[in-house]
């Protein structure tokens, strides 16, 4: 794909034009109170999965509405100390996967807690927990980008939102963690969880945002050539007297507006030929964040942003930042 958005001086000076829809702070306060008058209920079961050097345990924890989410939970095995922690959040269509998996944060000295995907997890990492809530069998195009999208109570991202805030307390849940030192870290969908994570928590350690998507819907829509936006764009051909409603919905989950209250330390990536999550819309997101921030910009890349290369920027700068 060519640059086909915004030149890069003028992708730093971007501003997105969502504004914050009324009432957004009360929504979100009732919204994680009603998770939390559930008792989190973290359980940690240790299990084998061959790795000499990380062991690992199966969470379950209370998530929205009371529903069990999973998670697996990677320890260094050779630790002596309070550790730092990173929870992960999954990209679209992917779960938390299998035990030995994913264990970068936990090789790297961190307590790192991998959360499922409610509803996803069959794509290409598989996940084990459902999406439990009557509003996923409402009418929706294919995926989950649309599932409630009439009513902000009912969308999907407001249960897995609030599920990648609990997974933070139970990964402070920990006897092993620190709590005052737990980052959030995803790329794609996880990164647009872990920058909403990090507005609706107000203590993290730190927060690393790559190629996130849930941000800036309306350019996004406009913009994006591929899936997952794409299903916003098929459900607003069918239903065309729905677009103001739409977009209020999505006004209450979008990344350039949560990004407005956080304040932990973060690291963003965005890639200029990112045709999944324009560079334009991450910009947003990262222009709107109120905390310390920095950001990698990878020029001649797609949606694979900088992959290994940003995996060592990460690693640098969370050893760094906790």
């Amino acid at each position: 794909m060519p640059h086909f958005d915004l030149p890069l001086d003028e992708l730093r000076r971007y501003r997105s034009t969502v504004t914050e829809p009324a009432g957004f702070d009360a929504f979100w306060s009732a919204t994680l109170a009603q998770a939390r008058a559930t008792s989190l209920d973290a359980r940690f079961t240790p299990v084998d999965t061959g790795l000499r050097t990380v062991d690992t345990f199966d969470v379950v924890f209370h998530g929205f509405a009371g529903n069990q989410v999973r998670a697996w939970l990677h320890l260094p095995a050779h630790r002596d100390t309070s550790l730092p922690g990173v929870v992960e959040y999954a990209g679209y269509g992917g779960g938390r996967g299998l035990a030995h998996e994913n264990t970068l944060w936990a090789v790297a000295g961190y307590a790192h807690l991998v959360m499922d995907t409610r509803g996803q997890g069959s794509g290409w990492r598989v996940g084990d927990t459902p999406d439990e809530v009557a509003a996923a069998g409402m009418p929706a195009s294919p995926g989950v980008m649309t599932r409630g999208i009439t009513d902000p109570a009912d969308y999907y991202y407001r249960r897995l939102f609030t599920d990648g805030v609990r997974a933070v307390e139970a990964l402070r849940a920990f006897e092993e963690v620190d709590p005052a030192r737990v980052a959030v870290a995803g790329a794609s969908q996880g990164g647009g969880v872990a920058l909403a994570v990090g507005g609706l928590v107000p203590d993290l350690a730190g927060v690393l945002v790559d190629v996130p998507f849930l941000c800036d819907f309306p350019r996004a829509t406009s913009l994006a050539d591929s899936e997952p936006y794409l299903e916003i764009v098929r459900y607003l051909k069918a239903h065309r007297g729905a677009v103001g409603q739409v977009f209020h919905t999505l006004s209450h989950f979008d990344g350039t507006v949560l990004a407005a209250r956080a304040n932990a330390p973060a690291l963003f990536s965005a890639a200029l030929m990112d045709g999944v999550c324009p560079p334009s819309t991450v910009f947003g997101a990262y222009n709107a964040y109120t905390g310390d921030k920095d950001i990698r910009v990878y020029p001649y890349n797609g949606h694979e942003g900088g992959a290994g290369f940003q995996q060592a920027e990460q690693l640098r700068w969370l050893a760094a930042t906790l």
